[in-house]
């Protein structure tokens, strides 16, 4: 008889499905030659799949009690601990020292993804469930790693051959436009920001901070989550 699902899982389920589609969507433009630009006009159709998504998960924490609620009923630590995928940033590394891809793009790219997906671990156990300062810490650890990745976006356009490529030279990021680099920022990017949003709704909104940072205050036990 098959186990009945826990309550993160079901919580989970339409999302996981929803991403799915998204990916497929995304595989299946890359794979059309949806995302590479003529040298004479901007990157439009990246920077749409990079900011779209985003934006609109941003409008339903706006706008949306459901939203709110379904975010801050998720374990937080399973949602860290997503974040151990930006260790792939090595590959950006890699492909500097090859001259693939320029270092001014790379390699502060692929050095913030690696610390991001290093220390989520450490995050998951020694940060959540910390009280207040627990708090604060893990809202700095999601701080850098959006802004990680808005650099890393703002970079690969300047480093990319076209009209608003100011900082290109003889290495640029056009190999960030081709199949498989492409799912990077136009999925990995944009789902990796949506899921610290859905942290920071989840460790600011969620009743269980404001009592853990009260028993922190008041007692000092250490409580089990953020």
């Amino acid at each position: 008889m098959p186990q009945p699902l826990s309550p993160t899982a079901r919580a989970l389920r339409p999302a996981v499905l929803l991403t799915g589609a998204w990916f497929a969507a995304v595989l299946a433009a890359a794979a059309a030659g949806a995302f590479p630009t003529p040298g004479d006009f901007p990157p439009v159709a990246i920077g749409l799949a990079v900011a779209v998504p985003p934006g609109v998960a941003v409008w339903s924490a706006v706008a949306s009690q459901r939203f709110r609620d379904w975010a801050r009923s998720l374990d937080l630590r399973f949602l860290t601990l997503l974040q151990t995928w930006r260790c792939v940033g090595l590959a950006f590394i890699a492909l500097a020292a090859i001259d693939a891809l320029p270092g001014g793009f790379a390699l502060p790219a692929g050095y913030g993804d690696v610390f991001v997906g290093v220390t989520a671990p450490l995050v998951a156990l020694y940060v959540i469930g910390r009280g207040r300062l627990g708090q604060r810490i893990y809202l700095a650890w999601t701080a850098f790693g959006v802004l990680d990745l808005l650099n890393a976006v703002a970079m690969g356009v300047l480093f990319s051959d076209n009209p608003i490529g100011l900082l290109a030279t003889g290495i640029d990021t056009d190999l960030m436009e081709e199949l498989p680099m492409v799912l990077i920022p136009t999925f990995g990017v944009p789902l990796t920001l949506i899921l610290h949003l859905i942290s920071a709704i989840n460790v600011i909104g969620n009743p269980a901070t404001r009592q853990a940072q009260e028993n922190a205050s008041v007692d000092g036990p250490v409580p089990e989550r953020i």
